[in-house]
């Protein structure tokens, strides 16, 4: 997500992204603190100065879109009701925002069979409406412990219907928002992201190869452009860990882009591209704190060190825009 300071002035009207009580009919739609939605109208017009400026720069924008389920509060849904998932099973462990919201303190309610068409369908509707605020492409959150992962992982799902059970059934959700968004906006700009492996917020699996490969060769079928996977490494948020487990059968059945992340240093990036172990590297932590890091990796300068507790706080310029670019570039000597 790109973040960029406008200067405004007193006549122009102020147009709010995060507006987590201005939601449309989205009633069964993630509630989630200070995160930027692109359900109504007037959020779709907020994006499209941030998306032009990125374009503006030669940068390429696509929309991450994503549902949290049960990693929510009753405090952020309509009336106060509990948040969805696909099981009524709470958090066991405390969930803290860098705000100090818990977000493990309640019961969520298991979703409906019926219902989960609605969802579907909430994730068809914000992929429309990323392409109608500007963005290359859209990038299906199927990670990290969130709705979909909770219907994917055999940790949490333990629904009886057709979206539970077998791998097939557990997975039906979550093909089923790929199909909607790939009928949507067409399948060459649709990513999605994955981390069979992990174990954030609970959502472990007791069988994440077979997982990972199923969803590789599934999204292969629905000829998606880029298939993201977080490395199996980082089985908790933010602790790189040595692993035996490998993306190595996910890179072989899936035909497009394959991205991996998780960990990665500059030298790190460059030895599974260059060997072939990805196509792509994606850097999280380290692009937030070098706004330049393209450049930085190019002339194998230093980094700023990122600061982890500003990552989610709604400060428009702390955690975000205070990290500083190079000051001078590095100047190597002529043979």
């Amino acid at each position: 997500m790109t973040r960029e300071r406008r200067q405004l002035s007193t006549e122009e009207a102020i147009i709010p992204l995060l507006a987590p009580y201005q939601m449309g009919k989205f009633s069964l739609s993630h509630r989630y603190p200070h995160t930027p939605g692109i359900w109504t109208k007037e959020q779709v017009e907020a994006w499209k100065p941030i998306v032009e400026a990125v374009h503006a720069k030669g940068g390429i924008c696509f929309c991450q879109i994503w549902h949290v389920g049960r990693v929510s509060s009753q405090d952020f849904q309509p009336n106060g009701q509990a948040p969805i998932s696909s099981t009524d099973k709470p958090l066991t462990v405390p969930q803290l925002e860098s705000n100090g919201l818990d977000m493990a303190h309640f019961t969520p309610r298991r979703i409906k069979t019926d219902e989960i068409s609605n969802i579907v369908n909430d994730f068809r509707l914000a992929a429309r409406n990323a392409m109608d605020a500007g963005f290359d492409g859209v990038e299906i959150h199927g990670a990290h412990g969130y709705l979909i992962d909770q219907f994917m992982k055999d940790q949490v799902n333990d629904r009886k219907d057709h979206y539970g059970g077998s791998l097939e059934n557990r997975c039906r959700f979550a093909l089923e928002v790929v199909e909607a968004v790939v009928n949507e906006i067409g399948a060459d700009i649709v990513g999605m992201r994955l981390s069979p492996f992990a174990n954030y917020a609970e959502a472990g699996d007791s069988n994440p190869e077979a997982l990972g490969l199923y969803m590789a060769q599934s999204l292969d079928k629905h000829g998606i452009l880029y298939c993201h996977v977080v490395e199996p490494r980082m089985i908790e948020l933010g602790v790189k860990q040595d692993c035996s487990h490998s993306l190595q059968p996910m890179r072989k059945a899936f035909h497009g882009t394959f991205i991996v992340a998780g960990g990665y240093d500059r030298e790190d990036g460059n030895r599974a591209v260059a060997s072939g172990h990805a196509d792509l590297v994606a850097y999280g932590r380290l692009f937030l704190a070098n706004p330049d890091l393209p450049r930085r990796f190019e002339l194998d300068a230093p980094l700023n060190k990122y600061n982890r507790e500003t990552f989610v706080i709604p400060d428009p310029v702390v955690g975000y825009n205070d990290y500083p670019f190079l000051e001078t570039a590095v100047v190597f000597p002529s043979d």
